[in-house]
Order: structure tokens, then C-alpha cells, then sequence
């Protein structure tokens, strides 16, 4: 039985930021993602794409491979915070996370992002968006980063947020990752 990853979805999720890693642990043999939402209604994709979650925040299980949050004006607006039980229990239980664009202000919204090295959408846009985030030392400018059980990304980094999934979980080979990132990130022509 594949392991399961849990990935946040939500109205108006950003779907793009989700395909890449998404179809990629799926082709894998270890794992396989299912979606979680807030309820059990069906979630549109800005592309306009239903999907009907798996679990809900209250009943999901409570042995999982890893939690992504997807980005999307939700966070902005401050409609996802009851994904945060959740998020608890997953780093309570160094189950990791992995965070991509709006998605990384509420973990530093949270305070995980206040000891761990992270990214965002620049660090000036984070610090406009979140009051109090106190992680401006550890901040990298840097299209993913990797630390500690917590993966950020902004919100031009798709494939760098895969990468570094699909590393952390070793859903596969590094170097054949490592290769499937290439090939995804420069295409069949130079140009």
C-alpha cells in the first residue's frame, strides 16, 4: 500500500503550482497523493478545475508521507486558517510541509518559518503580508528552500518546489530527479 501524501486544496487554489509534484509522486512506487480540504464540497482550481477532497481537516488519517499547501489568494485573505490544526499536527509529528507562494505566509503567519532557513515571494512582499514574522534572519533568496521538515517556494518556482519534495520524500532517485528537473526546466532546445 502506497504512502499517502495530503495535499491542501481549497476555492481557487493555484492548480499549476500542484501538477508537477503532484503527477510526479503519483507515477512513483512509493507514494500517492490525496486531496484534503476544509469540507467535504468540491474545491474549483483557478483554472477552474473540481476537485473532490479525499478528507476533510477533521478526518484525515493520521499517518501521512507529507502535507503541501498550494498557493492561491485564500491565504492573502486569510480564508485557510483552519488548516492549521492540521499543519500542527503535521510538525508536531516531523511530518514534513512543503509551502508554495500564499501558502509560505501562513506558515510564517504560524511562526514556523521564525527558525528555519525559507522563501517567499521576497522578503519584502512577505513582510508587508505578515505582521508579525520574525524570520527575516533565515529568509533566503532562493527559489525553494529545504530546511528542517519545511519546504518554501514562491510563486515562480513549480518545478523547484518538485524538486524538492520529491527529494525530501525520495520518491525517487536524486540524480534522476535531478534529470527530470533539468529536462522539465530547459525543455527539448536551448535557446
Amino acid at each position: 500500500m502506497k504512502k499517502e501524501v495530503l495535499m491542501f486544496v481549497f476555492e481557487g487554489f493555484a492548480d499549476w503550482e500542484s501538477a508537477y509534484v503532484g503527477a510526479k509522486i503519483n507515477e512513483s512506487e512509493e507514494y500517492v497523493v490525496k486531496t484534503v480540504s476544509v469540507d467535504e464540497g468540491p474545491k474549483n482550481s483557478m483554472a477552474g478545475f473540481k476537485v473532490i477532497p479525499d478528507y476533510t481537516i477533521e478526518n484525515y488519517p493520521k499517518e501521512f508521507a507529507m502535507l503541501l499547501l498550494i498557493g492561491g489568494q485564500a491565504w492573502q485573505e486569510k480564508k485557510n486558517d483552519e488548516v492549521k490544526n492540521l499543519v500542527d499536527y503535521a510538525v508536531t509529528h516531523q511530518i514534513p510541509v512543503g509551502a508554495i507562494c500564499g501558502a509560505t505566509f501562513f506558515l510564517a503567519e504560524c511562526g514556523y518559518l521564525d527558525s528555519r532557513k525559507h522563501t517567499s515571494n521576497t522578503l519584502e512582499f512577505l513582510k508587508h503580508q505578515v505582521s508579525s514574522y520574525k524570520g527575516e534572519g533565515y529568509y533566503r533568496e532562493k527559489q525553494a528552500v529545504s530546511d528542517n521538515g519545511i519546504i518554501t517556494a514562491n510563486g515562480t518556482a513549480t518545478l523547484e518546489f518538485s524538486r524538492e519534495v520529491l527529494k525530501l520524500l525520495q520518491a525517487m532517485p536524486e540524480d534522476k530527479i535531478e534529470e527530470w528537473y533539468q529536462f522539465h526546466k530547459q525543455g527539448f532546445y536551448k535557446n
